[in-house]
């Protein structure tokens, strides 16, 4: 299987939408929903947002893993800012709150906010490949740590990302939502770079 990796076009968007709600277990979709006009459909308001060029969930941020022609997954991350401004927490809706809370620990590192597969390529490598260009990325930005948070009940994921070398940091409960797949905590994994 022939793949390669490129910067994300602004064409990507509902695609990668998709995928970023999948990575994102369904708060995207649930925080979209939240701000889309009634009886707008939520992924083409999520595809509106990601086609912004600017804004954590940019395309901008993102890179695709491409099997011929088609996405088989994608990438989206970016270094934290360092200082890292929570701002107003109590602005925030709360099942984001404890998301920023454990990306506040990690200021300046290389944050992977979100990784998928498509089903379809799942198994074949995708996940590691776009993990390598994720270091990549750090390693260009200076960065000194990368950092991501998983549902610790999110096994097959947290599995990865141990084998890739990440250690469990820090936990915060994960506030229920409606179809929230999981319980239990986010986990706030780190990796520190190798000295260059």
């Amino acid at each position: 299987m022939e793949t390669t990796i490129r910067k994300a076009r602004v064409e990507d968007a509902p695609t990668l939408a998709e995928l970023m709600n999948l990575a994102g277990e369904g708060i995207p979709a649930y925080l979209w929903e939240r701000m889309a006009e009634p009886g707008e459909d939520v992924m083409a308001f999520g595809a509106c947002r990601v086609a912004r060029p600017e804004g954590g969930f940019s395309y901008a941020n993102a890179h695709v893993a491409e099997v011929d022609t088609g996405i088989a997954g994608m990438l989206l991350g970016y270094r934290l800012d360092d200082p890292y401004d929570t701002g107003p927490m109590d602005e925030l809706p709360a099942v984001v709150r404890p998301l920023v809370e454990l990306e506040a620990l990690v200021p300046g590192s290389w944050y992977v906010n979100a990784v998928a597969t498509v089903s379809a390529y799942r198994g074949q490598g995708v996940g590691r490949r776009l993990m390598a260009q994720a270091e990549r990325l750090a390693a260009e930005s200076h960065a000194r740590t990368m950092s991501l948070i998983v549902a610790e009940q999110n096994d097959r994921a947290r599995r990865l990302y141990e084998e890739l070398g990440y250690q469990a940091h820090a936990r915060r409960p994960i506030v229920p939502f409606p179809r929230c797949p999981h319980r239990g905590n986010w986990l706030l994994m780190t990796k520190p770079m190798a000295s260059s």
